[in-house]
């Protein structure tokens, strides 16, 4: 195979893959606390013996943007957002991880829970609970929860020590194998919750340069095949 060829193949491969994660991120850009996804290409060349260096394209490098997402008055008391750095702390099944969603509700045991039924945590990494009798229920600016008057935990927020290392094992679900502290001065807000930060607008003019890309690609193959099926013709006769 013809290095021009491998490496459009190659290319091929990745523009697919940035496909997907485009469409991704149009699809949850009404998700809550959802982090837009990106890939980044790079180039590999390696020297052969017999002949000039092969080349190959690939996309397996993902990136996450933290940005700031918009707000959402939502009036809820239990839901929350924060603002700036920080991610809220969630225990699961496979451990503790770190999300931006914050519309929170509270399980029948009383515990404070996501949309997924995971526990969320307190600064001590122990569950938040909720009695279910409590009323006057307020979250303070540094994420302190009272309820009739009286304190009942703080919200667990905290910042991953490696951000560009964290793994996404969903929407919105990062696991910091790197480890976290607990944010200084965080800032949560009550009655709110953070919007994804996709711009869906430039999204979908990246998904149309994407097809294009691709499209020209593939109308290079074609041609490609159809030179080297002409010339095994030609030299067949």
């Amino acid at each position: 195979m013809e290095n021009a060829t491998y490496a459009t193949l190659t290319r091929q491969a990745g523009l697919l893959r940035e496909m997907q994660v485009v469409a991704n991120n149009i699809a949850n850009s009404a998700t809550s606390g959802y982090r837009q996804e990106g890939v980044i290409f790079t180039e590999y060349v390696q020297r052969t013996r017999t002949g000039p260096s092969v080349s190959m394209a690939s996309a397996r490098v993902g990136t996450t943007s933290f940005a700031q997402g918009g707000m959402v008055r939502t009036g809820s008391p239990l839901d929350m957002a924060i603002e700036g750095d920080g991610f809220f702390l969630v225990e699961t099944p496979n451990g503790e991880r770190l999300t931006r969603a914050g519309n929170f509700s509270t399980s029948p045991a009383g515990d404070l829970v996501t949309n997924d039924g995971f526990r969320v945590l307190d600064a001590g990494g122990a569950p938040l609970f909720v009695p279910p009798d409590a009323s006057g229920l307020t979250v303070a600016r540094d994420g302190t929860i009272s309820a009739d008057g009286r304190v009942l935990a703080q919200v667990g927020v905290v910042r991953p020590l490696e951000p560009d290392r964290m793994q996404r094992e969903d929407g919105v679900m990062f696991r910091a194998d790197a480890g976290f502290d607990l944010v200084d001065d965080p800032r949560v807000l009550q009655g709110f919750i953070e919007r994804a930060n996709v711009d869906p607008v430039s999204q979908i003019a990246r998904m149309i340069e994407v097809q294009r890309a691709y499209e020209l690609g593939q109308s290079f193959l074609d041609a490609e095949d159809d030179r080297i099926r002409n010339a095994l013709k030609t030299f067949g006769r």
